[in-house]
């Protein structure tokens, strides 16, 4: 199958498109990236999603309607990396979308009466659809979230295709706006994965560059400023004492706890004991970095040693950050996704479409041991483009889905 997988992450940078040719099945899958695209949001719609997710700044009205003018920019991004590739929409087989999440409640929270988990993401598959002319998997989460587990992390079902090792234990860690770590022991099957947010990447130090920069800066770009600083041991101390950090597997999180108003908290305690902006930055990339260390300290390596850690999402070019991460995970090989022939950025996009090509075949594509789910689940709504076209889909007797 040839797959268009979208992505915009937790940094709202913008929309990764990977069209990827997948074919076999788990355990022998062969995979090829034909083209890879990163689209930066305009900055106008960007604002839109950062004001949708700043609590109270937002509206059903404007909710609604944004959901439209995601999905036709998802739509126009798939178009996009399709002529990348020289490749006509009409050959493509399927469309994999994660959305744009604006937010993730993994955990119960009371409303009409009764208690409830849920997840958002905004990007309406029926608009891509209909742009395209492209059979669409969306909303991946739900299905999981439906069976007890926390709709996320959902990549390590690509991490073990992709990275896992007969002979070597490997940690495959993303560093998008929140840090992820799936753990690959040697020669386990799928059921022998561990994964979890272990909590703030990029987000927490793009919000603080942003603050300090007064906006003419979005990233601390290679870490820079960070390299010109120090960090302050006291304040690291006091935030990793954050109570998600030890709390133990399964679990995820994203901006409801390491958002814009963890970051101004943030900031106000670096200049209540009088950090400079490199100070500040120093020592909140030290966030990133030791809450990463301790998750591995805590809840990886009392399973055994791990010979290799490979790098992923956009944290891999904060050459401050990658230094730091060294340090502090030796003796572990730090290496990249890469080394293995995906560009850094390209995993996640990836991810999504090898999980529709999982749907596609009916197969359930969560690993419970990473989800919390209480079963494995077949991940994803299928969208028909308006027309139907070539996707006539059947449910076979035999159970799996075919086109």
């Amino acid at each position: 199958m040839l797959i268009i997988g979208l992505m915009s992450g937790t940094s709202v940078d913008g929309i990764d498109a990977a069209l990827v040719e997948i074919e076999g099945e788990p355990g022998s899958f062969r995979w090829e990236l034909r083209s890879f695209l990163c689209t930066p949001w305009p900055p106008e719609l960007r604002d839109a999603i950062l004001a949708l997710l700043r609590k109270g700044a937002s509206s059903l009205d404007r909710l609604t309607v944004l959901n439209v003018r995601l999905g036709e920019a998802f739509g126009d991004a798939a178009r996009a990396v399709a002529a990348l590739a020289g490749i006509a929409l009409e050959t493509v087989d399927a469309i994999a979308s994660h959305g744009q999440t604006v937010w993730h409640q993994p955990h119960p929270l009371m409303v009409g009466g009764g208690t409830a988990t849920g997840t958002l993401q905004l990007g309406e598959p029926t608009v891509i659809a209909a742009r395209t002319g492209c059979l669409v998997v969306a909303d991946f989460r739900a299905a999981d979230m439906a069976l007890g587990g926390q709709g996320a992390p959902l990549a390590p079902f690509a991490d073990y295709a992709l990275f896992a090792h007969p002979t070597e234990t490997r940690a495959v860690q993303n560093l998008g706006g929140i840090g992820n770590v799936t753990l690959l022991p040697a020669g386990r099957p799928p059921e022998g994965v561990l994964a979890f947010d272990t909590g703030p990447g990029n987000m927490v130090l793009d919000e603080l560059t942003r603050r300090l920069t007064r906006g003419r800066s979005r990233f601390d770009a290679e870490g820079q400023i960070a390299a010109r600083g120090s960090v302050h041991a006291e304040l690291l101390r006091e935030y990793l004492a954050h109570a998600y950090f030890d709390r133990p597997p399964p679990k995820s999180t994203g901006r409801e706890e390491f958002g814009a108003v963890f970051a101004a908290g943030f900031l106000k305690a670096a200049k209540r004991v009088g950090l400079s902006p490199a100070d500040t930055l120093a020592t909140a990339t030290a966030l990133t970095a030791e809450s990463i260390a301790r998750a591995y300290r805590d809840f990886l390596l009392p399973r055994g040693p791990i010979s290799t850690v490979i790098l992923g999402g956009g944290g891999v070019h904060n050459l401050t950050l990658v230094r730091m991460l060294e340090a502090r995970l030796a003796p572990a090989r730090l290496t990249t996704h890469a080394a293995f022939g995906l560009p850094d950025d390209a995993k996640e996009a990836v991810a999504f479409g090898l999980l529709a090509y999982e749907t596609l075949h009916g197969r359930p594509a969560n690993l419970p041991s990473a989800t919390g789910a209480s079963d494995r689940a077949i991940l994803g709504k299928i969208v028909l483009p308006p027309q139907g076209g070539k996707f006539a889909l059947r449910l076979d007797k035999a159970g799996p889905f075919a086109l």
